[in-house]
């Protein structure tokens, strides 16, 4: 029998392939399939039949719907090797990588398989012996995600995974680089016994156009958006005009922070599996690295050394570490701004590979001073900007000196220092003597212009919750 991926290129693959949208390997730029386009009418059609499925999903017990979750969470499992083949030819991240999330984004169908059944209102008080006050939570209504291509299917099942348990319907527009892994979990989710017009995925004629229907159509009534700050807001400028819910995972400029208390080989270990992992293009990881001076030349060296035994190559390839950048103007982006580093002063450590493609070998930069634009913008690649600290004060002052704050990671020893330097980071996360902090279980979100909301932990299912106040008067009190 063939596997998800085998079907998804075939179904997904027009005879021509001018008709649709081409999906390409980026490590090769081998054509993989072309994608089905969505007009507008179509779109617009996808919504009202969203709206009918959703209002005979809500109907069901909690606990049907959880059942069908954990069925669509044993298929990811149960189809983990191929998902990841899949998305590692049409992403580029490392094969272990994309195993990694594929379990990663299964995780999130089953914590809100379970959040199902939780989803509690509460008695309260009243001010009157005649009143009795409850709440109650009720599904939105029709939702829908505009989702990245750095985590084609984590992003997903974060976002479909609270909607369905909560009792939604959602539309999820992938990303034009990765729109395969998206169909693939979608069919896995119609065997699970999904409605086929609860969940879809559509995939427009251009990123506007979905974007405009996605606003504005009255029956949407949430929106959740993963993607570049610019674009967040103007998606929440757009959405205020129908009063839509909205929830916004945006930009990152993670600062990680080496205290001289730290230990250096914990801090090294950390620091590259923050860094390098989907080659530095995740939002969340370390961006732009303060050291103090005390450790900074023994942390530079057993980095750099770390670093430069990550090997570079073909995600396919076992051996391989770190995948492709996911196009040309990502690594165009990435080597201007490594250039523009050392023009103002910043030294390279060792001297990396040259590598064809888009294929890039991690950098690491010594001697980075806090106002270079390597350390002000968000890199999206495997280069590692190393400033130099003292004092503590100054430090978190450039630590926050940014419009973002999404996640920040640090390593220390000492207990006080842990959570007075906790508590001053202005992000929504932080990683103390941690380089890896994504896990379903914990909420997921940023502050400033990172973003609203939170996803993943119990907060991600009130994000497709409606929280409605029931007061019952004329009520017969007994003596």
């Amino acid at each position: 029998m063939q596997g998800i991926a085998n079907r998804t290129l075939l179904s997904a693959t027009s005879p021509d392939q001018g008709s649709g949208l081409p999906v390409f390997n980026p490590a090769s730029a081998t054509f993989l399939a072309s994608v089905p386009i969505t007009d507008t009418q179509q779109l617009n059609q996808a919504v009202e039949r969203a709206h009918q499925a959703q209002l005979a999903w809500a109907k069901l017990p909690a606990k049907q719907r959880s059942e069908i979750l954990f069925a669509w969470y044993q298929l990811l499992l149960d189809n983990q090797q191929d998902l990841a083949r899949l998305m590692t030819l049409e992403q580029g991240k490392p094969l272990a990588e994309a195993l990694g999330e594929v379990l990663y984004g299964a995780s999130f169908i089953q914590w809100f398989a379970e959040e199902a059944k939780r989803a509690y209102g509460e008695t309260i008080p009243a001010p009157g012996a005649d009143k009795r006050i409850m709440t109650i939570k009720q599904p939105v209504g029709v939702t829908c995600a505009i989702t990245p291509w750095n985590f084609p299917i984590a992003m997903i099942t974060r976002k479909a995974a609270p909607a369905l348990a909560a009792g939604c319907s959602m539309l999820i527009k992938p990303a034009e680089d990765t729109p395969l892994s998206a169909l693939a979990i979608a069919e896995l989710a119609y065997q699970s016994g999904i409605p086929k017009d609860l969940l879809q995925v559509v995939i427009g004629e251009t990123p506007q156009q979905v974007g405009e229907v996605f606003c504005k159509h009255p029956l949407i009534r949430k929106l959740s958006f993963t993607g570049s700050t610019a674009v967040g807001k103007q998606l929440l400028e757009q959405v205020a005009s129908d009063v839509k819910r909205c929830s916004l995972e945006l930009g990152g400029n993670a600062p990680f922070i080496v205290f001289d208390d730290a230990d250096i080989d914990a801090a090294v270990a950390g620091a590259i599996a923050s860094k390098f992992r989907n080659a530095g293009q995740t939002c969340v990881c370390a961006n732009r690295f303060y050291v103090h001076d005390a450790v900074y030349e023994e942390f530079v060296d057993k980095f750099a050394q770390a670093a430069s035994a990550l090997k570079v190559g073909d995600g396919l390839s076992p051996e391989v570490a770190i995948g492709p950048l996911i196009n040309q103007a990502a690594k165009d982006k990435v080597l201007s701004l490594i250039a523009e580093a050392l023009e103002l002063g910043a030294q390279l450590v060792g001297t990396p590979p040259s590598h064809s493609g888009l294929l890039l070998a991690p950098h690491v930069l010594r001697d980075v001073s806090h106002d270079m634009a390597i350390v002000r913008q968000e890199i999206f690649g495997p280069v590692a900007p190393i400033i130099r600290f003292s004092d503590e004060q100054a430090l978190i002052a450039m630590a926050n000196d940014s419009e973002y704050g999404l996640a920040s990671y640090f390593y220390s020893r000492d207990i006080q220092r842990v959570f007075r330097v906790a508590e001053a980071l202005e992000y929504g996360m932080v990683g103390v003597n941690e380089g890896i902090i994504s896990t379903e279980v914990a909420p997921f979100g940023g502050v400033k212009h990172s973003g609203l909301g939170r996803e993943g932990a119990r907060q991600g299912l009130d994000e497709y919750l409606n929280l409605k106040y029931l007061c019952l008067g004329g009520q017969v009190t007994h003596d």
